[in-house]
């Protein structure tokens, strides 16, 4: 019999230092899945960035297809699958956004490669070619320069 913690935000933590144990690949990587006003789904690979008492928490572009369907539509899914603990975690619920500051620290910690990249991709938008997404890139690392 498996002894399991009452508080589920516990048990997922314990389950996850196993999976970092075990040398999982990426036990943070995790499928968003979300639904639109009108109930189309969609659903991506996202990483956990951190878990406490008030839920799992990620990040996402406000512009991209999940930011439109959370500004929609609060409820969404996330699975975790752990293959070689042939294990897999599902939750469920309503989402909320993080404080203006908390995302802004998160923004800022991210390399500045990644922030510029946030910056030129038009997230969930199809775009003309990669010489169009270069170029973008290149704009806003000079617009943000320094």
């Amino acid at each position: 019999m498996i002894n399991m913690d009452p508080d589920p935000i516990q048990q997922f933590i314990s389950w996850f230092q196993e999976a970092e144990q075990a040398r999982v690949p990426q036990p943070e990587a995790m499928t968003l899945a979300t639904a639109s006003r009108t109930g189309k789904p969609s659903a991506r690979l996202v990483l956990l960035r951190g878990v406490d008492e008030r839920g799992f928490v990620f990040f996402t572009n406000y512009e991209s297809r999940k930011g439109q369907d959370l500004r929609e539509n609060r409820v969404a899914a996330l699975v975790f699958y752990w293959l070689p603990l042939s294990r897999q975690v599902r939750v469920e619920g309503r989402v909320e956004p993080l404080s203006a500051p908390e995302s802004d620290a998160y923004f800022a910690q991210r390399p500045r490669g990644h922030q510029i990249e946030a910056h030129a991709s038009p997230q969930s938008q199809v775009i003309k070619d990669r010489a169009f997404l270069e170029q973008r890139f290149k704009d806003a690392a000079r617009r943000f320069e320094g």
